[in-house]
């Protein structure tokens, strides 16, 4: 669901993700407009999270909920009223499918053409859709692209049914923020009639950090923030709303929370692995409605096997059953400074290095001992300064500094793609989970195959991307997304650094390295993992695979399986064990085995660009067309069927419906604010764009937490003030969001470029050596910081480490957030050295300094 990775059970104004069945007048114009959530004048603050609804423009409405349509049209909108929304929901573990039923009636004196529209999240996929009402019914088909409609004598082509495409088309380019949906043109509905909407839709839920699988109903099924739909002074809907769900896990349903009042939650299994419960009487229309539901015994694996569909052949994907695990290893939390394992790569190009020696710097400098690093200036050469990864010492560090070009004028031949399979066919170091950092000035060449080869290796790494233009945004998005890493588009300078060091300190969080799973199974079974299993899983992740049991049991009195979860971490194997029965039962709802589809639809895209053949292509396209799951090479076609009989007169007969062909399909809406930032050429798989809605969140998590700062009052009147909807970027330059963090660099240069001496002069352990460099940038005679030096320090180096990390602390409004992780680095190394001695040293630094640093601050 969209926005689903928030907080628990809190009401929220989450941007964007409702439906919109949207209408016009009939008429010649043929005009539709988006109408977004937030974009509306609020009457109050309960308002800002406006909702979908069928909407239409009427001439005759005043102008309450209008828009301007380029500088000459207006068109006011009103909504098409929800009647009554029937929800069924089953939840298996962390995956869930969803059925809806949705009646609206317009309740207009006009006929309107109207428009479904479901935007998508992220781990969302729409297997059946289907409109009715008295006059026809619309269900949208999957077909290939490269075929041809049907029966071409009894369907008629789209432009001949409808203009709806034309709307379509409209709605794509004019929508004023971007983002997926699905949208189906459903014809005319006359003034007092309803049309009967069915959905059909599976999603992977998150798992919350105490194991709690989180479900959010969308929007689309209960649009409480509709201008229209809902009064705001009785808060009550106008519109009925039944609500259930069932539960399922083999650990056993322990408790289901919600922030709506619920039935009784009901066991339908005597070892508590099945339940339900319902929605009881009608709920606030405050806020989105969020369930958490509680499993037995939450542990680094479990694992849900759903049985097949019967009347698919064995050995096909729905066929044969699927078991759903999910992975996630408690990870501690690692201590700051300390030594840490991983590579960190990082590919440059040249305008990074003409313009962001500093940000490199801060870069190099914040990476923790005991890891290991390279670099690739993939504009010059596909070679790495270094042939392989080395480790993170004093002297491969400053090696590292004199081998990077300090300018990019001379290009060479490599570009992006010849460098990053440079670095897969590189050997990482053992227990070192290899993580990438991409810095891209513009869009570089080979777009679809860079995708195809992040793609192809993506269990093996991680990627946080960075891009200084906007037209490189969403192949940056895309490369972080697949790998579960970040992506940053920063068109500040002052503020880059800033935005890099945010994503390593996200890159130094803990990982369990080496994971594998292994599978005991009778004699006669397999199983095939699809996708893969990550080599890697980090702190606060968790990674759901889809496994599948093919072949025949030769010894059928043997019930269960057993699965084997192994990893390091910390240096120490670890392993857990689980038994699951290889004769599942279950509801046939197979919303495993559709996510499955998904998973494995997506893996195949890199082999279908990389040219190899036109095998994984058709199989892409039989999968999608038996599990109803769109890929890239298939698309919806909506076939319009007429309720009414036809009567011919010559010879007096009766003929069968007239079949034809309206517009459905998923659509990019571009988004008129940044619609540069995606290109046509690139086609960007279900979910990646929309993933950004719950990365919002958390950036507007992050700038209520900086506006309690003092600095961000002393700064608000120079920041923008956020936008009211979310940006088609994870993470846009962070002053369009009003992020005014401590570090108030385009104020104070002068500090910056001392802060920049300061840390060009620390060695790559954390510790200062006692110099005249570091006496310039402290503003201190060199003899006397020779001569305050205690008596107990026995080595300088020491007492210069305590100035520096004094110093800096003297400054910590313009230098936390920068130096956070030097200071931590720089503080384990004083306590491995001299504890008992930095109490002394503190108190003469601070005299010396006149600063008024805290002992907490060396951990003392």
């Amino acid at each position: 669901m969209l926005g689903v990775e928030s907080r628990p059970l809190q009401c929220r104004d989450t941007p964007g993700d409702n439906p919109v069945l949207m209408n016009r007048d009939s008429g010649p114009l043929g005009l539709l407009w988006l109408y977004m959530k937030n974009l509306l004048v609020c009457r109050s603050p309960e308002m800002w999270h406006q909702s979908f609804g069928l909407l239409g423009k009427s001439y005759a409405h005043d102008t309450t909920g209008s828009f301007f349509l380029g500088k000459w049209l207006r068109v006011p909108l009103y909504p098409v009223s929800l009647c009554s929304a029937v929800v069924d929901v089953a939840i298996q573990d962390y995956v869930a499918d969803v059925a809806a039923e949705l009646i609206y009636q317009n309740k207009s004196q006009t006929s309107t053409e109207v428009l479904f529209v479901f935007p998508l999240g992220p781990h969302m996929a729409i297997y059946s859709f289907q409109a009715r009402s008295e006059d026809a019914k619309v269900h949208a088909v999957l077909q290939d692209e490269l075929s041809v409609p049907p029966c071409p004598s009894q369907v008629q082509q789209p432009h001949e049914a409808t203009g709806g495409w034309e709307n379509l088309e409209y709605l794509r380019d004019q929508s004023e923020y971007p983002g997926e949906a699905f949208a189906c043109f459903l014809g005319t509905l006359s003034p007092g009639r309803e049309v009967v909407v069915t959905l059909r839709y599976v999603q992977e839920l998150p798992r919350e950090p105490d194991g709690a699988a989180r479900f959010v109903l969308s929007p689309t099924l209960n649009p409480y923030g509709t201008l229209y739909v809902w009064n705001c002074r009785t808060s009550k809907l106008h519109y009925s709303l039944l609500l259930t769900a069932s539960l399922q896990s083999p650990r056993g349903v322990v408790d289901v929370q919600a922030n709506f009042a619920l039935t009784p939650l009901i066991y339908t299994a005597q070892d508590h692995s099945t339940a339900q419960v319902s929605l009881a009487g009608s709920p606030q229309c405050h806020h989105d409605l969020e369930l958490l539901v509680y499993y037995g015994d939450p542990t680094a694996v479990s694992a849900v096997v759903e049985k097949g569909d019967p009347e698919a052949p064995p050995g096909s994907l729905l066929g044969d059953p699927m078991v759903l695990v999910t992975l996630a290893p408690s990870i501690p939390e690692a201590v700051p400074g300390q030594r840490q394992s991983g590579e960190f790569i990082f590919l440059l190009n040249t305008t990074f290095l003409e313009h962001a020696q500093d940000s490199l710097l801060f870069l190099l400098k914040s990476l923790p001992l005991g890891c290991y690093f390279n670099i690739y200036c993939y504009e010059e050469t596909s070679v790495g300064i270094y042939s392989q990864s080395v480790e993170y010492t004093q002297d491969n560090l400053t090696e590292a500094m004199r081998r990077i070009p300090s300018t990019g004028s001379s290009l060479g031949d490599s570009n992006l793609l010849e460098t990053l399979r440079s670095v897969y066919n590189t050997p990482r170091p053992h227990r070192h989970p290899r993580q990438l950092f991409i810095f891209m000035a513009g869009l570089p060449p080979d777009v679809e195959a860079i995708a195809a080869e992040v793609c192809r290796h993506r269990n093996s790494h991680r990627c946080f991307s960075f891009c200084f233009s906007e037209d490189s945004a969403a192949l940056a998005m895309a490369l972080a997304k697949e790998t579960g890493g970040e992506a940053a588009y920063v068109s500040s300078d002052n503020r880059r650094s800033f935005v890099v060091l945010k994503c390593l300190k996200q890159a130094l969080k803990p990982a369990a390295e080496g994971v594998s799973l292994s599978w005991t199974l009778p004699r006669g079974l397999e199983v095939e993992v699809l996708g893969g299993t990550p080599q890697s899983i980090f702190q606060g992740q968790h990674n759901l695979l889809y496994a599948q049991i093919h072949g025949q049991a030769q010894d059928t009195t043997v019930a269960k399986g057993v699965m084997t979860l192994q990893y390091s971490l910390d240096g120490q194997d670890v392993t857990y064990t689980i038994e699951f029965p290889l004769c599942p039962q279950g509801d046939g709802r197979l919303a495993g085995h559709r996510l499955a589809a998904r998973c494995l639809m997506k893996r195949l895209l890199p082999e279908s660009v990389s040219g190899s053949g036109e095998e994984p292509r058709h199989r892409a396209v039989e999968i999608s067309l038996t599990s109803g799951i769109i890929c890239p090479f298939t698309s919806y076609v909506g076939v319009r069927t007429p309720q009414r009989v036809t009567w011919y007169q010559r010879p007096l007969a009766l003929l069968p419906p007239r079949q034809s062909l309206i517009p459905c399909q998923i659509v990019e809406l571009r988004g008129s604010r940044i619609s540069s930032c995606y290109p046509k050429s690139i086609w960007v798989p279900p979910g990646w764009l929309t993933a950004v809605r719950a990365s919002w969140l958390a950036l507007r998590q992050l700038t209520h937490d900086i506006a309690a700062l003092p600095q961000r009052r002393a700064c608000s009147k120079a920041c923008k003030p956020p936008p009211p909807l979310f940006s088609s970027l994870k993470y846009v330059d962070p002053m369009e969001f009003g992020l005014c963090s401590s570090t108030l660099w385009r104020w104070c240069p002068e500090a910056a470029a001392k802060c920049q001496e300061l840390v060009a002069l620390q060695n790559a352990d954390g510790s200062w050596a006692l110099s005249s460099g570091l006496a310039s940038v402290l503003e201190v005679d060199e003899d006397e910081i020779k001569g305050k030096m205690p008596d107990e320090v026995m080595e300088p180096s020491i007492w210069a480490t305590v100035m520096a990390v004094t110093w800096l602390h003297r400054h910590d409004e313009y230098y936390q957030d920068l130096c956070e992780l030097l200071e931590a680095k720089a503080v384990t190394w004083l306590c491995s050295q001299a504890v008992s001695q930095l109490d002394k040293c503190l108190e003469t630094a601070n005299t010396l300094l006149g600063s008024s640093v805290k002992p907490s601050v060396f951990r003392l």
